[in-house]
C-alpha cells in the first residue's frame, strides 16, 4: 500500500568495521502491497553497523533488480542526520533486500516540496508527486476570501507544480497538469482538526509562523504555529506538524494543543460537504472517514479522506461538513492522516476505489514495515 512513518528496526549478527557491502531487509507482513513506500532507518544505528559509512558516498541497490533505490537523509530540523529514508516497493507478505554499497548516488528528482508563499497572502503550500495542499496564513485573515480548513490542489502529473502555478497566478483552470477548484470557506476543508465543545467547532485564526524541517526529495516535513484563541473559556495555542511522503495521497498530521487546566480536549477532524449528493464512508470502528464529492462540472471529482489513530467517539454529518470526533491530550500530539485524490488523474477514479485505498492504508498503518540490517 502507501507510505507511513513507522518502522521496526532489528539488528542481527556482528558489527561490520567497514562498509564494503551490507544488506538491509525490508519485510512487509501486511496483506496489502506497499508500493513506493518511504521507510526509515535510524542513522545512528546504521553508523554503528557500518562504521565507515560516508553520508556523501553510498548507494542503495535493490538486490533483485539491481536498480538504484532513491533515498534521503532526514534531519527533522536538526543539524545532524537522524534517519535514512528510502523508497521501496514490497509485495504483500514478502520482503526486499537492499544492498548498501560505496559510491556516488545517482541524483534523485524531487518528489516532495513545501514553501511559504508571501506573494499570495501568506499561503503555505506543499505537494508530492500525487497531490498538492495549502494552508492559509495571517494576511488572509479578515478578507473576503478567508478560509479555515486545508485546501487541495489536484494534479495529474508526477512533476512538482506549485511554483509554476503561483508564478502564472492562474491556477483555477486546468492547462494539463491539474488545478485548484476545491472550495474550503469557513469549514475544516480537506481534513483540518480543531477543538470541538458542546457541538461547536472552535476555529483558530490562520497559522502565523512556520518552519520547514525537511524538504525532499522523498519526504517533506514542516510545522505551522497558531496563536492563542478562546475555546469555550479555555485559552489554547496549537502547533501542527505535517509530513508528506512521495507516492502517497495522505498527509501525516501531528496537532499539539497547549492550555492550562483540563488534561484533555475534545477535537474534530472535518471534511467539507457539498450541497449536491456525494458518496460517504463513516467507519467509526476503524477510524476512516471519506467523501467522494459530486461531479464539479468539467473539473472532475475530488475524493477526500481522513484516517484517525485515536479512538473515534462519533462520526456525524452536519449541514456543511463530515466530522469525526475524538480527544486530544494536553501537550501530546494528536496524530491522524488526511489526504485527497482526483478522478482525472486516472488512478483512483470512483468512490469504491477511494474507500478501498483508505481501508488498505489503515491496514498498512497497523502492520508497519520491518527493517533489519544483516
Amino acid at each position: 500500500m502507501q507510505k507511513h512513518h513507522y518502522f521496526i528496526l532489528l539488528l542481527s549478527g556482528f558489527t561490520l568495521p567497514v562498509l564494503g557491502q551490507g544488506t538491509i531487509t525490508v519485510q512487509n507482513e501486511a496483506t496489502v502491497a506497499r508500493n513506493e513506500a518511504v521507510v526509515g532507518v535510524s542513522w545512528k544505528a546504521l553508523k554503528a553497523r557500518y562504521s565507515t559509512l560516508d553520508s556523501a558516498n553510498f548507494r542503495l541497490i535493490d538486490s533483485r533488480t539491481k536498480a538504484e533505490i532513491p533515498y534521503q537523509l532526514e534531519r527533522q530540523g536538526e543539524a545532524s542526520v537522524q534517519n535514512l529514508l528510502m523508497q521501496v516497493s514490497v509485495p504483500a507478505k514478502s520482503s526486499v533486500q537492499v544492498s548498501v554499497q560505496k559510491g556516488k548516488p545517482a541524483p534523485v528528482a524531487a518528489k516532495t516540496f513545501a514553501r511559504y508563499v508571501p506573494e499570495r497572502l501568506d499561503d503555505f503550500a506543499w505537494e508530492n508527486d500525487k497531490v498538492a495542499f495549502r494552508a492559509y496564513g495571517k494576511a488572509l485573515e479578515g478578507t473576503k476570501g478567508d478560509a479555515y480548513g486545508l485546501d487541495v490542489w489536484v494534479k495529474r502529473t508526477d512533476k512538482l507544480v506549485l511554483d509554476a502555478r503561483y508564478k502564472r497566478g492562474k491556477y483555477h483552470e486546468d492547462i494539463g497538469d491539474g488545478m485548484d477548484y476545491y472550495h474550503v470557506g469557513h469549514t475544516l476543508g480537506a481534513g483540518n482538526v480543531m477543538p470541538y465543545v458542546k457541538d461547536s467547532v472552535y476555529y483558530s485564526k490562520n497559522y502565523h509562523r512556520w518552519k520547514v524541517l525537511d524538504n525532499g526529495p522523498i519526504r517533506t516535513t514542516f510545522v505551522l504555529e497558531y496563536d492563542e484563541w478562546d475555546v469555550n473559556g479555555l485559552k489554547v495555542t496549537a502547533t501542527k506538524k505535517i509530513t508528506l511522503d512521495a507516492g502517497t495521497q495522505m498527509n501525516r498530521v501531528e496537532a499539539t494543543y497547549r492550555y492550562s487546566g483540563a488534561s484533555k480536549l475534545p477535537v474534530v477532524v472535518g471534511i467539507i460537504k457539498r450541497p449536491e449528493l456525494g458518496q460517504m464512508l463513516l467507519d467509526e470502528q476503524r477510524g476512516i472517514m471519506a467523501y467522494w464529492e459530486p461531479q464539479h462540472g468539467p473539473d472532475g471529482i475530488t475524493g477526500v479522506g481522513s484516517v484517525l489513530l485515536t479512538p473515534v467517539t462519533a462520526m456525524k454529518i452536519t449541514g456543511e461538513q463530515l466530522l469525526a470526533q475524538s480527544t486530544s491530550v494536553q501537550n501530546e500530539p494528536f496524530i491522524y492522516y488526511t489526504g485527497a485524490c482526483w478522478n482525472k488523474a486516472g488512478v483512483i477514479t470512483d468512490a469504491p476505489a477511494w474507500f478501498a485505498y483508505l481501508q488498505a492504508f489503515k491496514e498498512a498503518l497497523a502492520s508497519p514495515l520491518v527493517v533489519q540490517m544483516n
